[in-house]
């Protein structure tokens, strides 16, 4: 047998116990759901979606009045889709990275990274005010170079990020190994206050429980099927009976927008994760890792990986699937191929570990756009928000978010809600077939680009020059 085939054996054995469903949701008992909606009900505000930009929308707009009566209603259980099945990494960043929101935002990347600091330090001030026990560990991030040709990209981001008040370290080889203990990497950018680690579904719970606290009437097993203007307001229909509300915001991440005409605007699209056993003193020691910053390479199909509190890895990214038309169902949240493509991956990266076993393997849905980094808007006279195209880095740029449909709501003219990158939608995507051609030619590319030292074909330059290339 070669040392290939035996290191595809052992990557397979791997995954033999690895169970299928979310670490986060499997490690904690979840609380006690809320009852869903049976009679008929009037509200102040109507929000649809208990995810993260849900909850932040109900804790913020009761913050600043409450006396408002806010129901909020979800399909499953808050914090059952993606802010659940997420990596914990809780950014500071609105745009997605510095390289993509310069290019795209570029007058106003000043305010905008200052306004990301200041939410993610909002964020920590929340955690502590409500009680929050989600782990929350400004621990920073590393960007870690595994090609020569990465390490020129490195030192740009580190010049950007100190440009705009980032803390900030550019690390060699050596002192990238001092930090984690991997023989690929070859040089870092590391940014210690600009991103937090915390536990997603721990964070989704706690932001429900402040919700309750201050008379949040929420509504789990409620999926909402229309949303309807009327002379009042809005409607929004469920199975067994309807909200009617002055304002209303909807926060669906992937799932398929009430309004139709947002459907051209983001497209689902299917990230997978494993996570570890917990390591041993002896494996920690083989790795280092013991200041618990997240890690992420900086190839165009990037992985993603990071410490839990019981030293586990949690390993993802890299295989980002889009399926022909869209869908959101559950089977597509387990994808035996990529697990497998991403279990080889983590012993390439940590090869001390082999023997390592994974405990959980799951996905989730990501809402891209064709920016890339979230946007806002209003339908119905104004009457009714949303915010979409988060892009797998909403942990942090929810709230910030969600307090600018909330202004904007309540017609509160802030110096957040009169940014541009918070008054502009994105380019809309071609309909099918045209739409899964498009992406999988994009994924083709990228990956041709990461093993031609970062050299983008003639498609990938088209997308550039158009405003639609991506660079986190």
């Amino acid at each position: 047998m070669t040392r290939s085939s035996r290191a595809a054996v052992s990557s397979l054995d791997s995954l033999a116990d690895a169970l299928p469903r979310p670490y986060w949701l499997d490690v904690h008992t979840p609380p006690q759901p809320c009852s869903a909606l049976t009679s008929d009900r009037r509200a102040d505000l109507v929000i649809v979606g208990g995810g993260y930009t849900g909850l932040w929308a109900a804790l913020q707009a009761k913050e600043h009045d409450p006396s408002l009566d806010v129901v909020l209603l979800d399909a499953d259980q808050c914090g059952s889709a993606a802010s659940g099945r997420n990596g914990g990494f809780c950014s500071s960043s609105l745009t997605h990275g510095l390289h993509n929101g310069v290019e795209r935002f570029a007058d106003e990347m000043p305010a905008l990274e200052a306004h990301g600091l200041a939410n993610l330090d909002a964020i920590e001030l929340a955690v502590a005010r409500y009680g929050i026990d989600c782990a929350f560990h400004r621990a920073g991030e590393l960007d870690v170079a595994t090609e020569p040709w990465q390490l020129a990209e490195l030192a740009g981001t580190a010049e950007l990020a100190a440009r705009y008040g980032h803390q900030v370290r550019l690390l060699d080889a050596e002192q990238t190994r001092a930090e984690v203990n991997s023989p690929t990497y070859l040089g870092a950018v590391e940014m210690r206050g600009s991103v937090a680690m915390l536990d997603p579904a721990r964070l989704a719970w706690g932001l429900r429980r402040a919700c309750l606290e201050l008379g949040v009437q929420i509504h789990e097993w409620t999926p909402a099927l229309e949303v309807t203007e009327d002379r009042a307001g809005i409607t929004v229909r469920t199975p067994y009976a309807s909200v009617h509300a002055a304002r209303g915001i909807l926060a669906t991440n992937g799932f398929p927008p009430l309004l139709r005409r947002l459907r051209s605007y983001i497209v689902p699209v299917y990230d997978y994760v494993l996570v570890t056993e917990p390591l041993t003193e002896h494996q920690l020691d083989a790795i280092g890792w013991r200041n618990g910053q997240g890690v992420s390479d900086t190839a165009n199909q990037f992985h993603y990986y990071r410490r839990t509190e019981d030293n586990r890895i949690l390993w993802g990214g890299y295989d980002v699937i889009y399926y022909y038309g869209g869908p959101v169902r559950a089977e597509l949240t387990q994808r035996p191929r990529t697990h497998a493509l991403l279990a080889d991956h983590f012993f390439h990266t940590f090869p001390q570990l082999e023997g390592v076993r994974f405990t959980h393997r799951w996905g989730g849905v990501i809402d891209t756009c064709t920016r890339f980094c979230p946007f806002v808007g209003s339908a119905l006279g104004g009457k009714l928000g949303y915010a979409l195209g988060f892009t797998g880095l909403g942990v942090g740029a929810t709230r910030f978010a969600a307090a600018v449909l909330v202004d904007k709501l309540y017609g509160r003219n802030t110096e957040r809600s009169r940014l541009r990158m918070m008054n502009t939608m994105p380019r809309p995507l071609p309909p099918e077939p045209l739409r899964w051609a498009g992406i999988q030619l994009t994924r083709w590319s990228l990956n041709r680009a990461d093993h031609r030292e970062g050299r983008r074909n003639l498609w990938l330059r088209t997308l550039d020059r158009a405003g639609l290339g991506f660079d986190s």
